[in-house]
C-alpha cells in the first residue's frame, strides 16, 4: 500500500480505534467499525457536513489491512508480546466493470478537451496501455528519480518503482513500453515534461476528482482510475496474451489473472468445449 492511502487509511481509524485498547481488537469491535465507517457526499454552503453514506466493504478491509500491518510491527519491535487478528468483511467480487474502445477513446477525448484536464488524459493512456496502478503512475517521470518509476524512451522499457524504493507486496516490476504509448511519450517529453502526468510542471497529488470529471461529461458510469487496470488486461487476454505474460507485464499473480481475467481469452475452456463436442466410440 503506497504512503499516502496509509495516511488515508490511518485517519479512518483513528476516530474509532482511538481510545479503545489492543484487547478490544476482536470481531465484534471490528464489525461495529464497518458500521461506523462513512463517508461525507454532501456539504451546505458554509461546507458543514450534511449526508453521509456507507462506504464499501473493500474499503473497510484496506483500513483494517493497516491496523493489522501496525499490531505486527508493534509486536515484531517488541511492544506487544502478540498481535490480536482484525476480522475485515469478505472480500467483495471483483468488479467486472470494463471499458470498450469506444467508451476508452470517449473517456480519452472527453478529458483532453477538458477544461485544465489534459493532464487527465494521459493518466488514461498510461493506464490503458501499461494497466499500471493509479499510484505507480502519477510518480513516474522521465529520468531517474528518488519518489517512483520512470520511462526509459531510449530503450523502450518502463519501470514502475524508483532504485530506492523498497520491494513490497505491489511489486512494481520493467516492462516494455507498447509502441502506441511510446509515441506519446517521446512527444510529452519533447514538450518539456519532466513527468509523465504532470500540472503545471509539478506532480499531481491524486487524479481522482479530474478523473470522476471525465467520466461524468463523457457519460459513463462505474468507472474509477482501476478500472484502466482492469481493461487494460481485459483487452490483453482478448487479443491471446497468455497468462504467464500477462502476470510478468501486469505485474498481478498467475492466480488472480487466471480468476478475474481468463474467461476473456478466445480459447477460454476449448480443449473442455472440444471434448465434450467430441463423438463417443
Amino acid at each position: 500500500m503506497a504512503r499516502h492511502s496509509r495516511l488515508y487509511a490511518l485517519d479512518a481509524l483513528i476516530p474509532f480505534w482511538a481510545e479503545l485498547k489492543v484487547s478490544h481488537v476482536k470481531g465484534e469491535t471490528c464489525r461495529r467499525y464497518a458500521k461506523f465507517r462513512k463517508k461525507v457526499i454532501k456539504r451546505d454552503a458554509e461546507g458543514e457536513l450534511i449526508e453521509w453514506a456507507p462506504v464499501s466493504a473493500g474499503t473497510v478491509r484496506r483500513e483494517l489491512g493497516t491496523l493489522q500491518a501496525a499490531l505486527n510491527y508493534c509486536q515484531r519491535e517488541g511492544f506487544l508480546t502478540s498481535a490480536p487478528l482484525v476480522t475485515p468483511p469478505e472480500k467483495p467480487e471483483a468488479k467486472e466493470r470494463w471499458l470498450t474502445r469506444d467508451e476508452a477513446a470517449r473517456l480519452i477525448w472527453t478529458a483532453y478537451r477538458g477544461h485544465k484536464a489534459k493532464h487527465i488524459a494521459r493518466f488514461i493512456l498510461i493506464g490503458l496501455y501499461t494497466g499500471t496502478r493509479k499510484d505507480a503512475i502519477i510518480r513516474m517521470g522521465f529520468e531517474k528519480n528518488t519518489i517512483g518509476g520512470w520511462f526509459d524512451l531510449d530503450h523502450g522499457i518502463m519501470y514502475r518503482m524508483s532504485a530506492s524504493e523498497r520491494s513490497t507486496k505491489k511489486r512494481r516490476t520493467p516492462a516494455p513500453i507498447p509502441r502506441q504509448l511510446l509515441a506519446h511519450l517521446k512527444r510529452w517529453k519533447a514538450q518539456g515534461a519532466v513527468w509523465a502526468v504532470e500540472y503545471n510542471g509539478g506532480l499531481i497529488k491524486d487524479p481522482k476528482r479530474g478523473f470522476a470529471n471525465a467520466v461524468k461529461d463523457a457519460g459513463l458510469s462505474g468507472v474509477t482510475p482501476h478500472t484502466l487496470k482492469h481493461t487494460s488486461i481485459t483487452w490483453a487476454f482478448q487479443n491471446g496474451v497468455s497468462i504467464w505474460d500477462a502476470a510478468g507485464f501486469f505485474v498481478t499473480s498467475p492466480e488472480t489473472i487466471e480468476k478475474i481475467y481468463g474467461h476473456h481469452a478466445p480459447d477460454f475452456m476449448h480443449s473442455a468445449k472440444t471434448a465434450m463436442e467430441r463423438r463417443r466410440k
